[in-house]
Parts: C-alpha cells; sequence; structure tokens
C-alpha cells in the first residue's frame, strides 16, 4: 500500500463528506444533496481515481473486497483513513456550522433494507467500471450517476446514505446505515462480478 493513497482516500472522504454536509446545510440551495454527491464523487474519480480507487466509501472497500479486488490488509487502511477524513470534515463542518442541521438518525429494518438496495445499485456501476466492463473515460461519469440513483431509491425510506463514514458525520450513524450499505455492497460488488467478468 503506497503511501499517497491512503492520503487520496483521506482526502476524498474529507471532500466528499464536507461537500455533504454545506448541502445539508443549504437547503435553499437549487442543487439537491444527491446531485451535489454525485458530481463531487465523480470529479474525484478522475482526480483520485488512478492514485487509490476512490474508493472513499467503507461499504465500497468491503464490497470491492468480496469480489476480490483488494486485499484485507488496504482495506483495512483504507477503512481507517475514510472514517479519519470523514471525521475531519464533521470538525470543519463544526466550524462552518455551529448549528448544523438535524439529520433523521436510527430508523429501522426497512431502512436497512432501503440502504442496502441503494447501495448494491450503485456499486454495481461501480464494480462495472473496476471489472472493466465500463470504459475508462467514462468512469466519473457512470459512478457519480450511480450514486445518484442509488442514493434516490435510499431515500424513500431514511436519509439515503449509502457511506458509514459520512453517515457518521452527519449524525446520522446508526445500525440500518452501517449493516445497509455493507451488505448492498457486497450484493451489487457481487452480482456485477458474476454478471459482467470480461472474461466469460
Amino acid at each position: 500500500m503506497k503511501p499517497r493513497a491512503l492520503v487520496a482516500e483521506l482526502m476524498g472522504t474529507f471532500a466528499l463528506t464536507l461537500a455533504v454536509i454545506v448541502s445539508i446545510n443549504n437547503p435553499d440551495f437549487p442543487v439537491s444533496t444527491p446531485v451535489i454527491a454525485g458530481l463531487t464523487l465523480g470529479c474525484l474519480v478522475y482526480t483520485i481515481g488512478p492514485v487509490s480507487g476512490c474508493h472513499i466509501n467503507p461499504a465500497v472497500t468491503i464490497g470491492l473486497l468480496s469480489i476480490g479486488r483488494v486485499e484485507i490488509s488496504d482495506a483495512a487502511a483504507y477503512i481507517l483513513v475514510q472514517f479519519g477524513g470523514a471525521g475531519l470534515a464533521m470538525m470543519v463542518g463544526n466550524v462552518f456550522f455551529p448549528m448544523p442541521a438535524e439529520v433523521m438518525s436510527g430508523g429501522d429494518a426497512l431502512t436497512g433494507f432501503a440502504e442496502m438496495f441503494g447501495a448494491a445499485v450503485f456499486v454495481f456501476g461501480i464494480a462495472a467500471v473496476v471489472i472493466g466492463r465500463a470504459p475508462a473515460v467514462t468512469s466519473g461519469l457512470i459512478i457519480g450517476s450511480s450514486l445518484v440513483v442509488g442514493i434516490s431509491l435510499a431515500a424513500h425510506r431514511g436519509n439515503g446514505v449509502l457511506n458509514p463514514a459520512v453517515a457518521l458525520a452527519v449524525g446520522s450513524f446508526s445500525h440500518p446505515y452501517l449493516w445497509g450499505p455493507v451488505t448492498g455492497a457486497i450484493v451489487g460488488a457481487t452480482l456485477c462480478s458474476g454478471l459482467a467478468e470480461p472474461d466469460d
């Protein structure tokens, strides 16, 4: 594991989390939070993707680990720095917004299943890029769009976070926002791997 990959994951998770924090604290902004998150992620795919793979999400890292696209030691290091980046963004957000917008926390099993379904769609798109079924030139567009679609599908039942590190930073960290995205990421990556391996 190259140190610059960990720095890229730290910075990328920080940037994505801060973009979400700023967005949810400016509800009158004409662009919705899912679109802001998708655009931010798409830009990060093109900038830090060649350095670290631009996971910037513990669920994504676990999903890619489940199909053998990342080593377990690298995955553990990624997850640590991802939560670190989100924590830094939370601290900066608390400076920007001393009284941040309240975000619904908790949730029930249906919230977890909604997060799982949204994450499965999201990580299916990521896995298609990682496996090589999608052209590299469109990777940011595909991954950013997959995030917007995944969030939109999950948000009918909860916050539609799909990222445990971001969930922690925005005050939405609970069991459904942990097991839902992680399970969904494994399902999405496994489905894509089974259906779209280029050697098939």
